[in-house]
């Protein structure tokens, strides 16, 4: 094991697939020479040369469309987006061409790449760099679409990512590149897709995230363990396939359910995960389900993003709300 920041992590994840698998390359803007604008790819080019390691213009639609032609070629490509935010861009190659691929070609060509991008808020970024779109993706068949919160699944994730012959989408939280740490396992180590992870026990309620609203409801569940609400905290980890069997399983376990995120309300996420519970655990719920997110407006200006990101007050509330605790 070894102590990294989500974004060595990642990085560790890129030079150990590329050693193992010749076919893996990375190409994106300022992959190459400047290393990535957050530095994922530093040190990939004097290791594995421009063949394999291939800045790009700025052109996100270019970017994907090139990525998507190396698939069908043979190749592992794993192409970055600098943000999510302008995945817009490249909407149409992600949706219409990577995504449809395996069924357009009745199977015979099958999109093995992944596109990496950061994503979330909490960081002050200039407009369009922390809009949270993970709910386009899921919602478009044929992608698959993953969203680890810590190092050692961002490493795991990725990973598998790369090694599966169907495009993923691998979503990586901008605010815990570098501020979330943890344990990540040396060498070989894959994390599957479609399984979540309990990562904190409770008895009261059950808090369901993914990414960095993973440690906000963790700092939550500690603030409410002195109030003497227990409260399990549940990572998707991947979206697309969701790991429906053990979401309904959370739940069930304590009979309440909070869903927490940073995209707005309307249509995030959420709403698939509320839909899933109420369909498979309705009996077992003894509470109506809550969701905490951003409001349905645009991403703010970065000095108020504080008032419109969730945050660990509004997440006790409606705890509390949903335990039948009194303000």
């Amino acid at each position: 094991m070894t102590t990294m920041t989500i974004l060595e992590a990642v990085r560790s994840a890129l030079a150990h697939e590329m050693r193992r698998d010749e076919t893996v390359m990375v190409l994106g803007e300022d992959v190459g020479r400047l290393g990535g604008v957050f530095r994922a790819t530093a040190g990939l080019i004097d290791e594995f040369g421009g063949d394999r390691v291939v800045d790009m213009p700025i052109a996100e639609g270019a970017i994907v469309g090139a990525a998507l032609g190396l698939a069908l070629s043979g190749l592992r490509p794993v192409a970055e987006l600098q943000f999510l935010g302008f995945g817009a861009q490249a909407f149409h190659q992600i949706t219409q061409q990577v995504a449809r691929y395996r069924y357009r070609s009745q199977g015979r060509f099958a999109p093995a790449l992944t596109i990496r991008a950061p994503f979330g808020g909490g960081v002050r970024t200039p407009e369009m760099h922390s809009d949270a779109l993970e709910a386009l993706y899921a919602h478009t068949p044929g992608l698959k679409v993953v969203a680890p919160a810590t190092p050692g699944d961002a490493k795991g994730l990725l990973l598998a990512a790369i090694r599966d012959d169907d495009p993923v989408m691998v979503l990586e939280p901008l605010k815990g590149y570098r501020l979330v740490k943890g344990e990540v396992p040396d060498g070989e180590h894959l994390v599957d897709l479609g399984h979540i992870r309990l990562a904190r026990q409770g008895t009261h309620v059950t808090l369901v995230a993914w990414s960095s609203a993973v440690q906000l409801c963790e700092r939550a569940a500690r603030e409410l363990e002195a109030e003497g609400i227990s409260a399990a905290v549940v990572d998707l980890r991947s979206i697309v396939p969701l790991d429906v069997e053990g979401l309904v399983e959370a739940v069930v376990a304590t009979g309440r359910c909070v869903v927490v995120h940073e995209a707005p309300l309307t249509s995030g996420f959420g709403a698939e995960v509320v839909s899933t519970v109420q369909e498979e655990a309705f009996y077992d719920l003894e509470a109506p389900i809550v969701r905490v997110t951003a409001p349905d407006t645009p991403y703010p200006v970065p000095g108020v993003e504080e008032f419109f990101l969730p945050d660990v007050d509004r997440v006790k509330r409606a705890v509390r709300r949903t335990v039948g605790v009194a303000e």
